[in-house]
């Protein structure tokens, strides 16, 4: 049996994967891939996700410059679940200009926003559709 076989692919045929910074255990993002982007992902040791609105390869940092080179990948004890142990180039991995996707944090009943934004996203993207 392959090691693509072994994940267990939803009905889209896509599996979530984490992006998880290798040196720290920040979580940078999720975002989904399917057979394809990860058999590239592995391939090209960088991250290279299925943009469910785009409909369409998304390798991370195609428009940003902020790739993810991949240095271990491991799959859950369901295996429904990839994740992607990266070094963020750039130290940028949300398209909101801050390091991580996951910069608000519930205190009392309300969003806080934590995280600094380390760049204008209209500095990275400079008039492309965010990633």
């Amino acid at each position: 049996m392959s090691w693509l076989e072994e994940i267990c692919w939803n009905a889209e045929g896509l599996v979530p994967a984490i992006a998880q910074d290798y040196r720290t255990g920040t979580i940078l993002m999720m975002a989904w891939m399917n057979r394809e982007s990860l058999e590239l992902t592995v391939r090209e040791q960088r991250a290279i996700y299925w943009s469910r609105s785009r409909g369409r390869l998304w390798r991370k940092g195609e428009e940003s410059g902020h790739v993810q080179k991949l240095h271990e990948l491991r799959l859950d004890c369901d295996a429904d679940v990839i994740l992607l142990r990266v070094e963020q180039i750039g130290g940028i991995a949300c398209h909101t200009g801050r390091e991580s996707c996951f910069y608000r944090i519930l205190e009392n009943g309300t969003w806080k926003t934590t995280g600094p934004v380390l760049k204008d996203p209209g500095q990275i993207y400079a008039g492309a559709p965010h990633e």
